[in-house]
């Protein structure tokens, strides 16, 4: 295996759509890379697939290998651009050495992790047995690995390919839950004599609400909410209000539509706003746009009550790193994430936040903060999607095979981490007890977000680093 041969493989694998909830046709190529090449595939009940490889003659004895990737990808484009995740293949450039989608996420995460472990089922080299597991919707709630059955695959060691820092191998990750939130909507009309005036802040970097939440970056919803709650003192009624995308990433694009007795009042606080607040990030987000406009709209006006609620609730409710881990220095320990809100014609407002801790009892405690916040406005709070963490196991044989393996090859120590992220470890593990388990990956730029990117030279060492554990393991 070289890294030209995973390449190939990741280029076939971004014409293939594969959102979140959506991974049949991935499923689908990878059953049929396996038939095309006579290796044994099985597909669970909900999607999650495993191809195994026997071992090679005189390999037999050789412990087997998991190594493991997820099926699908966070799916997010820049404001305007045309592109349907469901049929459109992702485009792409390669410069300065980068692999990258401009306009959209390129699926690196975790296509290249997918990449990999196929180009080594084709490879000829000799190696143990490896049983190679790709997961479904880990993205929006690791579903796959949730409804995995125990006894899926046999192997006892494990090495998970959806990490993003070469040079880093990481034994622990944070565990997470998402909090969904639901205010009841009512309207009235608009009054007479208001105008409405479209306010936008967009062009954020956003990026990974795990990885990138210690980043400093604006999250465009909260600072939305920021302006709408210091203009309660003015007359304004709220239309539609909308932001951010997925529960695991940040909020780069935000807007809402108002009525207001004076347009051009609202226009230049508004103004004024955005350039005190991009003052505020001027070093960790530069380019954030802050943009108000007239626009006509005939719709009706969310209720006065349930406008104040929302919008104190919003502006209230925490975002950011609450603590850093007290063992590990430099590790973000407890984080939430305010992600999204969005509006359906006579439904519920609805806002998704998302919690991560290496600690479970301070995860549940800020999810519990969380929905306080919400509860003191009325709203209807409820948590889904929770996975566990995966606690550092120092000893592990993976890990020492690993760190030997990166040394011969590089000539230098590889850092031993633990992410922010969450990983599907931990729920292996319950699943699995006893799995000896690392991962590591490539380096990967602005996951979760337009202008992902792929460090081309880092995919070298990546997948010589893979190539040598594999090939070398007993």
């Amino acid at each position: 295996m070289d890294s030209e041969s995973v390449l190939r493989i990741f280029k076939e694998i971004t014409k293939i759509p594969r959102e979140s909830g959506h991974e049949a046709p991935m499923t689908a190529y990878l059953q049929n890379f396996a038939a095309a090449r006579n290796l044994a595939c099985k597909t669970d009940k909900c999607g999650n697939v495993l191809i195994t490889k026997e071992a090679s003659a005189g390999k037999e004895n050789v412990p087997t290998l998991v190594l493991q990737g997820h099926q699908d990808m966070v799916c997010d484009k820049i404001k305007d651009y045309k592109h349907d995740f469901r049929k459109d293949p992702i485009d792409y450039v390669i410069k300065d050495g980068w692999m990258i989608a401009e306009n959209t996420t390129l699926g690196a995460d975790d296509g290249i992790g997918v990449a990999a472990s196929l180009a080594l089922l084709e490879s000829p080299k000799p190696m143990g047995k490896l049983e190679c597991l790709f997961t479904i919707s880990e993205e929006t709630g690791m579903d796959g690995a949730h409804a995995m059955e125990s006894g899926f695959f046999s192997g006892k060691t494990l090495i998970n390919l959806d990490s993003e820092d070469e040079g880093q191998l990481f034994v622990g990750c944070a565990g997470g839950l998402d909090t969904v939130v639901d205010f009841a909507c009512s309207y009235e009309p608009v009054e007479k004599g208001y105008k409405t005036v479209r306010l936008r802040i967009y062009n954020a970097i956003g990026g990974h609400s795990g990885d990138d939440i210690d980043k400093g970056r604006m999250n465009t919803l909260q600072q939305l909410a920021r302006f709408l709650y210091g203009e309660m003192d003015n007359k304004f009624q709220l239309m539609t209000i909308k932001g951010g995308n997925k529960p695991n990433a940040i909020a780069r694009d935000s807007e809402a539509l108002i009525a207001v007795p004076d347009v051009n009042s609202v226009i230049s606080r508004f103004d004024k706003f955005g350039k005190e607040v991009k003052a505020e990030f001027v070093k960790s987000d530069p380019d954030v746009i802050f943009d108000a406009s007239e626009e006509k709209c005939n719709a009706k006006a969310v209720s006065n009550d349930v406008s104040k609620r929302l919008i104190t609730a919003l502006f209230a409710a925490p975002h950011g790193v609450l603590a850093m881990s007290q063992d590990i220095p430099g590790l973000v320990e407890t984080s939430t994430n305010l992600a999204a809100v969005n509006m359906t014609d006579g439904g519920p407002i609805h806002v998704i936040t998302s919690q991560r801790s290496s600690i479970d009892s301070a995860r549940k405690g800020i999810a519990a903060k969380v929905e306080a916040s919400f509860r003191l406005a009325g709203a209807i709070v409820t948590h889904k999607s929770e996975y566990p963490g995966w606690k550092p196991d120092l000893s592990s044989k993976i890990l020492q095979v690993s760190k030997k393996s990166y040394e011969k090859l590089f000539g230098n120590e590889p850092e031993v981490k633990a992410i922010h992220a969450g990983l599907e470890c931990g729920l292996f593990l319950t699943k699995f007890p006893g799995l000896d388990m690392i991962s590591f990956g490539p380096t990967l730029k602005g996951v979760h977000a337009p202008g992902e990117r792929l460090d081309l030279a880092s995919l070298d060492k990546f997948v010589a680093l893979l190539d040598d554990v594999v090939t070398n393991f007993n």
